[in-house]
């Protein structure tokens, strides 16, 4: 058997392992400890590796690393009386661990409810053509009053990204409506401006065809080249109107006669 005095040295050296093992703490570098001393604030600590006091002390661990919020999709009414369901993203972090404890139960969860409670509240203040084309200012809008609301928390938002917006059947079909028409719209005026522009050149070239007729000889004769490559049987050949003309007045002179 051994002797009393070594399993006195046992005991004791197992004692004096378990209270280094509760007393060394080693925390990260994105890691902060927030420290209860019977029950008052002693402050935070780390990162690295620190002691506390056994049954005295109490650490409570922080993550300072950003946080990815993914707000759950909300049923919004928009100004302009439109119902939508809208859901976004927050990043956010702790800035000061000692706040984050003490101030508030739970800043993950407070922060997820105010950013629910303001997205509802600021998108039923806008309408629906700002939530869909103007979403940059929506959201930094929303950034800057989550961020406010959750300063004294010591939580900094740092974005806040509408991801989707679900719109009812009966207005995605008004907007498809609404887009045809646009694209009708805009080929209309294309097409006019065309015309428009073949005609001022139709004009010009009409204004040279007069000034030089031997030039529409000329065109008659490209105009024969160009059928003539395609390899048709039959050919068209435009008849000069100057020709028909003496004609008419040929057998008009016979007709008086």
């Amino acid at each position: 058997m051994l002797a009393y005095p070594v399993v006195i040295a046992i005991l004791v050296a197992i004692f004096i392992i378990i209270i280094l093992r509760v007393s060394i703490k080693i925390l990260r570098e994105y890691e902060r400890g927030v420290l209860f001393r019977f029950g008052r604030l002693k402050g935070a600590k780390g990162p690295g590796i620190f002691m506390i006091i056994p049954f005295v002390d109490r650490m409570i661990k922080v993550d300072l690393r950003t946080v990815t919020l993914d707000v759950p999709p909300q049923d919004v009414i928009t100004k302009d009386n439109v119902p939508v369901k809208v859901n976004a993203v927050a990043y956010f972090r702790v800035m000061d661990p000692e706040k984050a404890i003490v101030e508030i139960e739970n800043y993950k969860l407070g922060t997820s409810q105010i950013a629910q409670t303001t997205l509802r509240s600021i998108l039923g203040q806008a309408e629906l053509d700002d939530l869909l084309s103007r979403r940059e200012k929506i959201n930094k809008e929303l950034q800057l009053i989550i961020d406010e609301q959750t300063d004294p928390w010591g939580v900094k938002v740092s974005i806040v990204e509408i991801k989707d917006v679900e719109l009812p059947q009966t207005i995605q079909r008004a907007f498809a409506k609404q887009a045809e028409a646009e694209r009708e719209r805009r080929a209309k005026i294309i097409n006019s401006e065309g015309e428009f522009q073949a005609s001022e050149k139709l004009a010009q070239a009409a204004k040279v065809l007069a000034e030089f007729p031997a030039s529409i000889q000329l065109r008659f004769l490209q105009t024969l080249r160009e059928i003539a490559t395609e390899q048709n049987s039959t050919i068209v050949f435009p008849v000069p109107i100057d020709l028909v003309q003496a004609f008419m007045k040929k057998w008009n002179e016979n007709k008086e006669k």
